[in-house]
This record gives C-alpha cells, structure tokens and sequence, in this order.
C-alpha cells in the first residue's frame, strides 16, 4: 500500500510551509512516528513524523514552499525493511564513482595560452583601474579575462595578507524571512517612539536574596526577575489601559486581559511564546509559565498556539548583555518593554551618592495609539513597582505573595 503524507495544518492562519530539512533520504526506510523532516512556517519551524514505517519518496525539495494538504513524500508500507549490511554495500559501490567524476572535473579544467589574457577593452579597464591582470579571474573562453571582468574587478585595499576570504550564501528561512517582513513593516506603518527610565534593583535583590533557596525549595523553580517585572506591567497595564490596545481599521480594540508574549531566543530564531491571563497568576505562577514556554521554545517543541495572540511584550537583550536598546514593537501590539542588563552605577540616594545595581529599561510604543503622557506614565507605574516591590506588588505581605 503507497501511503501518501500530506502537510498538516500547524495553525488557523497558516495556508503554506516550506521544506526547511530532510532529515532522511528518497528510498530511505522510516519507521513509524520517525522525524522524517522540519518544516518552517512563518511562525515557527515543526518537525514531521512518518505516519507509517517503509520504503520512503521524497515529493518535495528542501526550500520547497507547499500548501497545508500538499503531499510532501510516499511512504511504502508494505516494503520489508532493508538489512544495514545492503545499504553498507550500496555507499561502497557509490564511492568510486563519486571520486571518478571529481577526476573527470578536474581534467575537464585546463589551462590554454588564452588564460589570464585580457581583450583589448579589458586592458584599457584595468590600465585605468591600476589592477593586474594576474589577480583577475577570467570568465571568457579559456580563461580569457573579459571587459565584463575588467568592470567588475576592485582594485588592491592594501597588501594581501594571505588570510582566508571565502564567503557562503544560505537561504533564509520561512521563520527568518516572515521576522524581516514584519519588522520591515512595524518600523515603515507605525508611529514607533521609545522612551526610556531606570530602575533600582537593590529591592529586589533583597528580597530574592532571603527568599530564593526557600522559593525554590518550596516550589521547584527559582524567583528571578520575569515575575517582578510581569506583575510589574500587569498593574501598569490596568492603570494605562490603551498600552493594552491595538489598532484594528479605524477602530482601537482595548483588552480586559494581560496576555503577556516573552521574546526567548530559539534554535531557529527568536520565538515569542504568550503568557496567558498573566493578571491571574502569583509569582509562583509566572515562574513556572515562563520556565515551561522557555524550555519548549529552546527545545523546538513549541506549538503556533502557544505564540499566537498576545497583548503586551516584554523582550530581555540583558541576557546578552544589552546595556541599552531600542526594542521594536510586535504587530499587532502597541508596546514592548525591553529589559537590559544590571550594572552597579553610583546614583543620588536621600542627598548622598551611593552604588547601586541599576538597570535601563525602554518602551517602544505606538505613538497613533498611545500619547507621550500616558508611556512615561506607564514606565514610571513600572518602574515604582520594581522600586518598592514588598509593598505594591505583595500587598506588604512577602510570605503570602510567595506562598511559603
């Protein structure tokens, strides 16, 4: 029986995937359930399973773009399962032929007085570019250095150094290609504006210090810094409602919910998996969430469900490093906040100068949708929060808030 394997649907939106990798070869048996190839969508990059096990036909080539429904391979079911010895014997027998044409290449190239000879107009090109023949490489009959050559070759930067100067082209994928479109797009039709505050962490710090072992004992994940700053935006959120808005058409479409995105640096890219109804959860909550989302992102496993929607970003380059950036806005939303790296600066404290664990946050709004007033007015709501975190974000009752 010839089993033919179609695309599956990967989400509501998708209509198309492309073939971003084999993962086995045409006459190859698979087994059942087997990851016989990845596939990119303009979400995310899935593998695809053998639905049977036999004798496999490739239909389609990597880089391939192909409609959900389109059959992708053929799938022999009832071939028997080749012995490894046979296939040993098929690489065996492939080998010398492989090597006999690289010869017959090789023998096929060869050098005639033409060569490194550039035409007349060539010559005139490259008298007046100061370039020596020698170092161009002639595209014409035997070799032969044509006018087109002499155009397009660079004059010396500076003395040869012998190092390498190879170069490589890849194509980019699905999931790459739908990025740049989409980051192409917000800077071009939306009225971008960042704007920028600090925060003390020293708080934090504490509070992390005395309750992390117990917290992580208690719970089984560790009390970072995602949970401050997502309750932190919750609560700004409720207070600066149209930063939890986007534009639909000529309408402003405001949610009563925080579904917060967190931008995570996958395998294939950077993959923003959504925090759903992060108004409902304690710190306990948002930990465990963002652990999950994180280790399915970094791991290929997440689904285009668990990244699509989303109302509010928050994006971390401090991982990295990042002192200081300006992040772009994810469309449809209207906001991102942008995290950075903590370093100990010297800050006025109560009229003296002191060191603190300081760290520079940014938020890209859409200026259409949200005014000036109300972004700084949300940074600070944030920023208040991050400040006096014992208070404002646990009612003045650590214990509770932690659930220890």
């Amino acid at each position: 029986m010839i089993l033919e394997m179609k695309v599956p649907s990967p989400g509501e939106s998708i209509t198309e995937v492309e073939i971003a990798e084999w993962l086995v070869e045409d006459g190859d048996y698979v087994e059942k359930d087997q990851a016989i190839a990845e596939v990119d969508s303009d979400k995310a990059t899935l593998e695809l399973p053998a639905e049977q096990s036999g004798i496999i036909t490739l239909k389609a080539e990597v880089g391939d773009a192909v409609e959900v429904g389109a059959v992708v391979c053929l799938i022999d079911t009832e071939a028997a399962k080749p012995e490894d010895n046979v296939a040993k014997k098929e690489e065996v027998k492939k080998a010398p032929k492989a090597e006999a044409k690289k010869e017959e290449k090789r023998a096929a190239i060869k050098e005639t007085y033409a060569s490194g000879t550039a035409s007349p107009a060539a010559k005139k090109i490259l008298d007046e570019k100061g370039v020596d023949a020698k170092s161009v490489n002639g595209t014409g009959r035997d070799g032969r250095i044509t006018k087109e050559d002499a155009v397009n070759a660079s004059p010396s930067m500076g003395t040869p150094t012998g190092g390498n100067r190879g170069e490589s082209r890849s194509k980019l994928s699905m999931l790459r290609r739908k990025v740049a479109e989409r980051l192409v797009l917000v800077k071009n039709e939306t009225a971008m504006l960042t704007t920028f505050n600090e925060v003390d962490m020293s708080p934090i710090f504490a509070l992390r210090k005395e309750y992390k072992e117990t917290f992580k004992e208690k719970h089984g994940v560790s009390l970072g810094f995602m949970s401050f700053f997502t309750l932190a935006i919750v609560r700004a959120l409720e207070l600066f409602p149209s930063v939890n808005s986007m534009i639909d058409g000529k309408e402003m479409l405001s949610f009563d919910f925080c579904d917060i995105s967190i931008a995570v640096s996958g395998p294939k890219g950077l993959m923003v998996p959504v925090i759903r109804n992060a108004e409902n959860l304690t710190f306990r909550g948002v930990e465990v969430e963002v652990k999950r989302l994180a280790i399915r992102a970094r791991e290929g496993e997440i689904t285009v469900d668990e990244m699509t929607g989303g109302t509010f970003t928050i994006t971390n380059g401090g991982v990295f490093g990042s002192m200081l950036s300006t992040p772009i806005i994810n469309p449809p939303q209207s906001a991102i906040l942008g995290m950075h790296n903590i370093v100990e600066r010297p800050i006025a404290k109560d009229g003296t100068v002191v060191i603190a664990p300081i760290m520079y946050v940014a938020l890209s709004y859409d200026h259409r949708i949200i005014d000036g007033k109300e972004s700084v007015g949300f940074l600070v709501a944030v920023k208040e929060a991050l400040e006096n975190p014992e208070e404002i974000l646990m009612n003045s009752n650590v214990t509770k808030a932690l659930e220890l």
